[in-house]
């Protein structure tokens, strides 16, 4: 089993790192409304009104990173990390209601547009905040994948997009101020409010995954290349793999053929280094459960290991495991195809 605390450490980094974010995104949103009250822009107002969803989300992230960081009971033996996909969720939703409110405010805004003024101010204040949300979005997504945090993760790219969209509006300002077309800010709100609106869904999309427990293939892809790369002489076949992601865990079994003749002691080794080299790779967070299976006669065909006693057949070729050949239910053989 691997190190409780360590796990414990995760959760906390990521709960202290969720409230630094959601007492940055009320300063954030102040300095918004703020540079809006001055201008009277529409696109500002766009960025003030994303601002709202950041905070929201940020608190939201914060309470589903304390909820996940709960240990785990007898009603939640795999611990309470799904809550973050749910929060994850919600905060998708959010940001795709907020990219609609702003394409309907920019819309009656072409109808009648506002006076706008003193953007000088205005384009300083918002280009301020767009600096601090790319350099928070960078922290947030970095340790969020270092600690397996969708929460994190998801309001990483959050920030990072809203610095995107801050931008982009502050150019459009820009120009705004040099033609003095107001029609500009309109068509520059509308724009990014779609940008928004792909964020949304992005987010949604991978909570749902993470909720429906979709298989994750990068992830899959990296641990097969760690497998192979790594390979034990006496790891003769790994099958029936599935990893399922709670919060910060990851929960993997599998099962690993190894010789039959192998004492009880001598496998449990096997398993052992199996799970030091896979929270080598990804973390102190993960629960491997390995289930060992002996070798039987049709083993001998991709078995290379060199000075078995009790071969019964010729070793005829080594099976490179893959993401399809490594989640099949049955052992390996010879018959089988990378």
């Amino acid at each position: 089993m691997w190190g409780k605390t360590s796990e414990l450490s995760a959760s906390n980094q990521n709960f202290k790192l969720q409230r630094n974010i959601a007492i940055l995104s009320v300063l954030l949103l102040f300095i918004k409304i703020l540079a809006w009250f001055i201008t009277n822009s529409v696109s500002i107002l766009t960025d003030a009104l994303e601002s709202v969803v950041n905070v929201v989300a940020g608190f939201l992230g914060l309470y589903s990173l304390y909820v996940s960081a709960k240990p785990k009971d007898s009603d939640h033996p795999y611990g309470h990390g799904k809550v973050e996909f749910i929060s994850a969720a919600i905060e998708g939703t959010l940001i795709a209601i907020a990219g609609v409110l702003i394409i309907y405010e920019a819309i009656l805004n072409l109808q009648e547009p506002h006076e706008i003024k003193k953007l000088d101010y205005g384009i300083y204040l918002i280009g301020v905040s767009a600096l601090i949300n790319y350099v928070a979005g960078i922290i947030c997504v970095r340790t969020g994948k270092q600690n397996n945090s969708l929460a994190l993760i998801a309001s990483g790219r959050h920030l990072k997009t809203d610095t995107y969209t801050t931008a982009g509006i502050v150019l459009g300002l820009v120009l705004l101020h040099i033609t003095k077309l107001t029609w500009i800010d309109s068509v520059v709100a509308i724009f990014f409010s779609i940008v928004i609106l792909i964020t949304g869904y992005r987010i949604i999309r991978t909570s749902v995954a993470g909720i429906m427990d979709e298989v994750d293939n990068e992830l899959l892809k990296k641990l097969v290349e760690v497998l192979n790369n790594n390979r034990r002489e006496n790891w003769i076949d790994l099958h029936n793999l599935r990893i399922i992601k709670y919060g910060p865990t990851l929960h993997m079994d599998c099962h690993l053929t190894v010789p039959w003749y192998l004492n009880v002691h001598e496998a449990h080794r096997e398993i052992d280094a199996l799970s030091g080299l896979v929270r080598e790779h990804f973390g102190e967070s993960v629960e491997l459960f390995v289930h060992s299976d002996g070798c039987l006669d049709f083993s001998c065909a991709i078995c290379d290991k060199r000075d078995c006693q009790v071969r019964k057949y010729s070793f005829e070729k080594k099976i490179e495991w893959t993401i399809e050949n490594i989640s099949r239910d049955n052992k390996h053989n010879v018959s089988l195809t990378a």
